[in-house]
């Protein structure tokens, strides 16, 4: 290999590693990030779940409660479309996400 070959190469391992980097940066945001209000950006887990205010809202107390007055309204208000949506929803990981919530909720309550 002749040296301007290797002088390209390592010019282009250079960007690549520098691009790389930039990816890291966009997928992957520190986790110290902290929101105006004092809460971290991920659900007071840095990086964790969820990450999203919506979807940090719907898994809140009162976002729960809300999504199951929607259910409930659904059901009675058209019951054959409520079905039908039942029945796409995955009911092992409904099950177990119902489960976990519950036994949290005993061991909190002891």
């Amino acid at each position: 290999m002749t040296d301007p070959e290797q002088a390209a190469r390592a010019e282009i391992r250079a960007r690549l590693a520098l691009s790389r980097e930039e990816l890291r940066a966009v997928f992957d945001p520190p986790g110290d990030q902290v929101g105006a209000d004092g809460s971290s950006a991920a659900g007071g887990r840095p990086g964790g779940f969820p990450r999203s205010r919506t979807f940090q809202m719907l898994l809140s107390g009162r976002g729960i409660g809300t999504l199951g007055a929607l259910a409930m309204g659904l059901i009675v208000a058209r019951p054959a479309l409520a079905l039908r949506l039942l029945r796409m929803l995955p009911a092992s990981a409904v099950a177990r996400m119902l489960l976990v919530r519950a036994l949290s909720t005993l061991r909190t309550k002891q």
